[in-house]
């Protein structure tokens, strides 16, 4: 699969898209995907502290980072754990690109304007008149954040398909 099957995968997947059509989900992440690419193109104006600690591991859900007021927090068993399942896939990847990966993937979520993104999603959520309530898109800044993730990291796989892997849906 190609990152954009994978992403509308990934919003198919996410609550309140089950009736949407393949069409809709289609033009939406591939919306999301250029925008994580144009803000991968950008300058790299800030930088974050980078902290190591366990604990990504948790009862139904894995988290490899998090991003808490500037600084981004890497879960070293979280990257143990997707780099075991993807040497078991025999995907070329390393603990330490998984962790550039993610870190770029928290970056990407502190750059990101949610505002700006659901305008080019074009998404209406209400509608009186000639005014119109834009709404929101679960799961866009996520494919997003994951495309300028793969192109800030150069990792191997793409996050869309790593994070599909450790769902369990690949």
């Amino acid at each position: 699969m190609n990152d954009l099957d994978l992403a509308v995968s990934l919003l198919r997947d996410t609550p309140t898209h089950e009736n949407r059509t393949d069409e809709q989900l289609r033009s939406w992440a591939r919306t999301a995907l250029e925008y994580g690419d144009e803000l991968a193109d950008g300058t790299d104006d800030a930088t974050v502290q980078i902290v190591e600690r366990e604990g990504g591991v948790r009862k139904g859900e894995l988290l490899l980072a998090e991003h808490q007021r500037g600084t981004v927090i890497v879960y070293t068993d979280s990257l143990r754990f997707a780099e075991k399942l993807a040497r078991q896939r025999g995907w070329p990847v390393t603990r330490a690109s998984l962790r550039q990966a993610a870190v770029a993937h928290e970056v990407a979520h502190h750059r990101l304007d949610v505002r700006e993104l659901n305008r080019r999603l074009g998404h209406t959520a209400l509608r009186l008149g000639r005014f119109r309530l834009r709404g929101h898109v679960a799961g866009a800044d996520e494919i997003a954040a994951h495309r300028f993730a793969h192109r800030r990291s150069g990792l191997a796989v793409s996050p869309l398909l790593l994070t599909a892997a450790l769902a369990g849906r690949n």
